[in-house]
C-alpha cells in the first residue's frame, strides 16, 4: 500500500520548506511545491486503497491525511472531482513515446500500451476500483474523456492519417472510421469482456485482420485425383 508521506514539506505559501540555500536566486510570486503535491496525491490514494468511496471522501479529510491546509489543495484543484481526475493520471502507465512519423508502427505501439494498460487494471483493485468510481460520476467521466481519452484519440487519429499518406492504408475510406475499426476490438476485449483473453500477438492480430479483411479468400484450385480403372475380368 501507498503510504501518504508523514511530514511532507510544507507549501511555500504555508510556511519555510527548510533552510534557505545560500546560492539560490530569489523566486518571484508562489512557487509549488512537489513534495506537497505528491503527498496530496498519495493520500488520496490512501484512503482508496481503504476502500474509501469519492463520494465519502472530503478535502479536509485529504489535507488532514497528507498533513496540508484545505487551502493548499484548493490552490491546486477546484475540488475532489478534479483532483480525482490528476490521481488517475497519476497511477496510470505513462502514455508510449511514438515516432511521430511513423504510420501502422505508430497505431501498433497504442494499441500495444491499451493492452498492456488493461491487463494492469485487471491485478490491481486499486486501479479497478479507482475507474468504477470515475464512472459513477458523469461530470468526472466527461473530464477523464476530455483530458485523457480525447488526446489519446487525436494520436491515433494522427497515426492512421499518416498511414494512409504513407500508402499503408487505403485513401478512400474515413480516416475516423479506420481508426475506430483498429480501436474497436481492443476495446471490446479491455471494457467489455473484462474476461477475455489479452494475448501478447493480440495486436498484431488485430491490425493482420483488419489489413486482410475478412471476405473469404478465393479456395484454391483443387485437383481431384482420378482413380485407376479396374482391368476387366
Amino acid at each position: 500500500m501507498r503510504q501518504a508521506a508523514h511530514n511532507p514539506a510544507q507549501d511555500p505559501a504555508e510556511g519555510p520548506v527548510g533552510p534557505p540555500c545560500q546560492d539560490a536566486e530569489p523566486r518571484r510570486g508562489r512557487p509549488r511545491s512537489a513534495a506537497v503535491e505528491r503527498a496530496i496525491l498519495d493520500a488520496v490514494l490512501q484512503l482508496l486503497e481503504t476502500g474509501e468511496t469519492l463520494d465519502g471522501l472530503s478535502i479536509e479529510r485529504i489535507a488532514r491525511t497528507a498533513g496540508v491546509g484545505k487551502a493548499t489543495i484548493y490552490r491546486r484543484w477546484s475540488g475532489k472531482e478534479e483532483l480525482f481526475v490528476d490521481v488517475l493520471r497519476d497511477i496510470e502507465p505513462a502514455d508510449p513515446a511514438v515516432s511521430g512519423t511513423a504510420g501502422l508502427d505508430d497505431l501498433r505501439i497504442m494499441l500495444e500500451s491499451m493492452r498492456t494498460r488493461s491487463l494492469a487494471q485487471r491485478t490491481s483493485t486499486l486501479l479497478h476500483n479507482v475507474f468504477v468510481q470515475m464512472k459513477k460520476h458523469p461530470r468526472l467521466w466527461t473530464e477523464y474523456q476530455t483530458t485523457v481519452l480525447g488526446p489519446r484519440r487525436a494520436a491515433m487519429l494522427a497515426a492512421v492519417q499518416r498511414a494512409v499518406d504513407a500508402g499503408e492504408l487505403r485513401g478512400d475510406l474515413d480516416v475516423e472510421l479506420m481508426n475506430d475499426l483498429f480501436l474497436g476490438p481492443m476495446l471490446v476485449r479491455t471494457v467489455h469482456r473484462p474476461e477475455a483473453p489479452l494475448p501478447e500477438d493480440l495486436v498484431d492480430r488485430i491490425i493482420s485482420a483488419l489489413l486482410q479483411g475478412l471476405a473469404p479468400r478465393s479456395p484454391k484450385a483443387q485437383v481431384t485425383a482420378v482413380e485407376p480403372t479396374a482391368a476387366p475380368v
